[in-house]
């Protein structure tokens, strides 16, 4: 079963026999889906390198894509490290025996690993990934991999004096088949040069399968900080933005009165160097919709503009991965289900070869500065 069945339903009652119930849940109703029903078997045949890589944090289940995308690209994983016995249950229910250490130093302290993942609860990560490049490894990080902007100013200087990577898995374009297509198209030419992008991404909340931190502001950062980063990054990816501000932002809680610390709503306008970029976040997938969220993506070229129905075609085709271009010549449809994912590859290439190939530092590290500005700034929605 690929990525597409699973995140249109399809065959969900297969999956969940073979993982524990929290995965299933936490993957599936809340959106965080495994990027395959099972761990791949080895690099892919494109791989160039072999690494050796830890995993420290198993708290969101984007860890599972992570994971999956080094082994991909070459990657090994030497040990893991977790304290909650239903997360070490899940992680070795789909990696295998693999060795759990006693304490995340075991893991740092070892010279052959040179990566690390995680995916600790949001303010940790970025703390995590300082520790990891000042033991000498290169780090990528679940988004949000930083939630405040002192964070991100101690990840900058760390990452000067280091010279390591600080990676951050924005996997709404980097581990989605159709986004990655959209990528090539605009490198091509196919649409001209983009000057906007519309991005919405609604999510559901499936609130009984959520912890705490979920509903703490001070732990995830703010909606715009964690599902916003996504849609930042692919603001300046897709307008090739090396410089980019904030015009406006919102932020609110329409629907949790008892949750207080909760942010169920925002939007922000950023505009770059390479184009403008409009972000729309929230949490009311309806339960009716049989995905996670009806992700769209909108880019405006010069000469032509295409749509991504990135998860689900509402009432139209099935499965998910859908690209719509128009251009000069016409208007085209694309089922993306079988593009290729290289961020796996490239990434364990950049690693080996100290080039940037995957994903460029400091556009990944203005994406999260453009959403914690816009977070801080943020006004509340007008309603009466």
């Amino acid at each position: 079963m690929d990525r597409r069945s699973i995140l249109t339903g399809a065959g969900l009652a297969g999956i969940a026999a073979g993982l524990p119930g929290e995965v299933f849940a936490q993957s599936t109703a809340a959106g965080n889906a495994m990027s395959e029903s099972r761990a791949p078997a080895g690099p892919e045949p494109a791989a160039k390198h072999r690494i050796r890589f830890g995993v420290i944090g198993l708290d969101h289940a984007h860890i599972y894509s992570m994971t999956d995308a080094m082994i991909r690209g070459g990657g090994s994983i030497a040990a893991f490290h977790a304290t909650d016995p239903a997360q070490i249950a899940s992680f070795r229910k789909r990696y295998g025996d693999v060795k759990l250490a006693r304490g995340e130093d075991e893991i740092l302290e070892d010279r052959s690993i040179v990566l690390i993942l995680g995916a600790p609860i949001p303010d940790l990560r970025a703390p995590l990934g300082i520790r990891a490049m000042r033991a000498g490894k290169d780090y990528l990080g679940d988004k949000p991999a930083i939630t405040s902007l002192r964070q991100l100013a101690d990840v900058r200087r760390a990452i000067r004096e280091t010279g390591r990577k600080f990676a951050i898995l924005y996997s709404e374009r980097l581990e989605v088949r159709a986004a990655v297509h959209a990528g090539q198209l605009v490198a091509q030419g196919r649409i001209g040069k983009v000057i906007q992008t519309v991005n919405l991404a609604p999510h559901r909340v499936s609130p009984a399968s959520r912890p705490d931190w979920f509903w703490d502001k001070a732990r995830y950062g703010g909606i715009l900080t964690d599902i916003g980063s996504h849609q930042a990054d692919q603001f300046l990816f897709y307008t090739q933005s090396t410089r980019a501000k904030v015009v406006a932002s919102q932020t609110g809680n329409f629907h949790w009165p008892d949750k207080p610390k909760f942010e169920d709503f925002g939007d922000m306008v950023a505009t770059g160097n390479g184009g403008t970029g409009y972000v729309r976040v929230d949490w009311f997938t309806p339960d009716g919709l049989p995905t996670w969220g009806d992700g769209r993506l909108f880019l405006l070229g010069t000469e032509g503009y295409i749509e991504l129905r990135k998860y689900i075609d509402v009432a139209g085709r099935s499965g998910g991965n859908h690209l719509i271009v128009a251009d000069r010549k016409g208007v085209e449809y694309i089922d993306c289900s079988n593009v290729h994912l290289p961020f796996g590859a490239q990434f364990v290439t950049d690693i080996v070869e100290r080039s940037s190939i995957a994903q460029d530092q400091e556009q990944a590290l203005l994406a999260a500065e453009l959403v914690l500005t816009a977070q801080k700034n943020a006004t509340r929605p007008i309603t009466a």
